[in-house]
């Protein structure tokens, strides 16, 4: 039964170390140029029962359309304003020139966690004023029109408990079409809601076609978690999270065409996303803009505007955290980017457990530490059952090494014989491995919540662990090359796994048992990056498993005395 411990053991380390993102972060299939993701109408019966109070779509969508695109060499009106938007949660600046936003700073998240590295900008300096997020382009006549906006005021600012704050942007278009933009920004909320009327003032009816733009690069912040999981750009459509590789775009832009509930850039902890309006079928076109720039378009249908009629879409934006509970409450769906793979449906219960253990505690650490001794005491009869069996196992092992001898020309008789011997001694040889398989997809939604959850994020513990989300290391006054520090809590863990292995019964021959002495050292090299908050559920999971198998123990030497 060792060797089935040994090979899990190394399976484990290799998904860990270098396949989750692989296994476990679904790519968008590769498509050919110019593919179309074609979905189902319908949200599947799977779905949230709210979107059954939207707009009826249609059974087909339509085929996909050109989006409307300014071109990047469009020049900055040097007469358009920057718009300063100050609110409890966040600094914006939207740019007159189609309205976009050049900045998006957060007060409550920091770049990284040392100290003068300021507060988290979401939006790419120095973006084109047509690739600005959420800058509007309007196609009257088979070209995108980046209208230039005059707005109301010149700053907006609210305060705590301030409720909310309207700015109001207006433009005239050739051919009579009159463009009024107006934005409600929430003290509370990173939600922001925003109205497009279009009036055609003209003598003639106008084919219109709005469309959202928005170019992004991955948000510069410090992650070592960042690297391991889903970062680039996503939509919701049609009752699914769509995520593409950037690497993908490479082979031409991607469309995507639904119920199209939102779509945005994010990484694992933040998300700037475009809310389109209900009505209509809206459009998403994703392509490469540059080196690790994506440009995100969505875009309506066209739809014909008749003289003195004006034509109204309500749609709203998101930029800020992917905190679950802010996700909810905004609602549109945006949840759903919070996803932690095939194991969602475990690891999200998980979160909101370690969340309800911080509400009490106000240390993520010990919430990790309450969480890692809650899932050890559910396991506790089912491992305990196993722990015994591979003691029952190791006693068995005399004669089952006298059965191999006798029976070693006849292996159909020697595996008859050691049934016989396993129900004479009602042992079950793979009772000592079912435990750990049981709780695999436990430690898989655990792995994606400590690695992915933001609330972990710059979150401290205790001493020299300041960040939960980061490797930890105990600074010494030196540099140490390639760690940079010593990894305390990490080689605590391995030694942990020593003292457990020495503990634990083993049925394993020379060879077997050898590779299981490595493992200790392999998992300690694997965790040395990994974010602290992970290795310290390891550790204390450890010293459980250690704890238990003492009392086995002793509890087997008072039966046999």
């Amino acid at each position: 039964m060792d060797l089935y411990r040994a090979f899990l053991a190394i399976i484990l380390s290799f998904l860990i170390l270098i396949g989750y993102q692989y296994f476990f972060v679904k790519p968008l299939p590769p498509q050919p140029k110019q593919a179309v993701e074609q979905k189902n109408a319908q949200t599947p019966a799977a779905g949230k029962a709210k979107s059954a109070d939207r707009p009826a779509r249609q059974e087909t969508p339509p085929a996909p359309q050109p989006a409307p695109a300014v071109t990047a060499a469009v020049k900055a009106d040097p007469t358009a304003r920057a718009i300063t938007v100050d609110t409890p949660l966040y600094t914006a600046v939207l740019n007159e020139q189609g309205g976009g936003i050049s900045s998006f700073v957060l007060k409550k998240y920091r770049t990284e966690m040392k100290e003068g590295s300021g507060n988290m900008e979401l939006v790419t300096p120095g973006l084109p004023v047509n690739e600005l997020p959420t800058s509007l382009v309007i196609d009257s006549s088979g070209r995108g029109v980046l209208p230039l906006f005059r707005a109301d005021q010149d700053k907006v600012s609210l305060k705590p408990g301030n409720g909310q704050a309207v700015l109001t942007l207006r433009a005239d278009l050739a051919g009579g079409l009159q463009v009024t933009r107006t934005v409600t920004f929430h003290a509370d909320s990173y939600l922001i809601e925003q109205q497009v009327d279009i009036k055609n003032s003209g003598t003639a009816s106008r084919s219109l076609t709005l469309a959202l733009a928005m170019e992004n690069a991955p948000f510069s912040h410090n992650s070592a978690s960042s690297r391991y999981l889903f970062r680039g750009p996503a939509a919701y459509v049609d009752g699914k999270l769509v995520q593409i590789k950037p690497k993908k775009l490479a082979d031409g832009p991607r469309i995507l065409q639904g119920d199209v509930r939102w779509a945005g850039y994010m990484d694992n902890y933040f998300i700037m996303a475009m809310v389109p309006p209900d009505q209509g079928r809206f459009q998403v076109t994703v392509s490469q803009a540059g080196p690790e720039r994506i440009r995100t378009l969505v875009s309506s249908p066209a739809v014909s505007l008749d003289s003195g009629k004006t034509l109204a879409y309500r749609f709203s934006s998101y930029f800020g955290p992917k905190k679950l509970t802010i996700l909810k409450a905004v609602d549109h769906d945006l949840a759903e980017s919070v996803n932690f793979g095939w194991f969602d449906i475990l690891a999200k219960p998980m979160l909101w457990l370690l969340n309800f253990f911080y509400a009490f505690i106000g240390n993520y650490g010990i919430a990790i530490i309450l969480l890692t001794v809650l899932i050890k005491l559910i396991f506790w009869p089912i491992t305990q059952k196993g722990m015994r069996s591979m003691k029952n196992m190791q006693k068995l092992q005399p004669k089952v090494a006298k059965l191999k001898e006798k029976y070693k020309d006849d292996p159909t008789r020697m595996n008859q014989e050691m049934m016989a011997l396993y129900k004479t001694y009602k042992v079950n040889p793979v009772g000592g491995c079912l435990p750990m398989f049981i709780q695999i997809p436990f430690f898989f939604a655990l792995y994606r919540v400590l690695m992915a959850a933001i609330e972990l994020r710059h979150a401290p513990f205790m001493l020299w662990i300041n960040d939960l989300s980061a490797p930890d290391r105990l600074m010494i006054g030196f540099d140490i090359p390639y760690i940079h520090g010593i990894p305390v809590l990490t080689l605590l863990m391995g030694l942990s796994m020593y003292l457990q292995q020495k503990m634990t019964p083993t049925t394993a021959d020379p060879t077997q048992a050898r590779i299981m002495q490595f493992l200790p050292v392999v998992f300690t090299f694997m965790f040395i990056n990994f974010a602290s908050g992970l290795v310290l559920y390891w550790f204390v999971n450890n010293l459980l498993s250690i704890l238990q198998q003492y009392l086995i123990n002793r509890q087997q030497k008072t039966a046999t005395a």
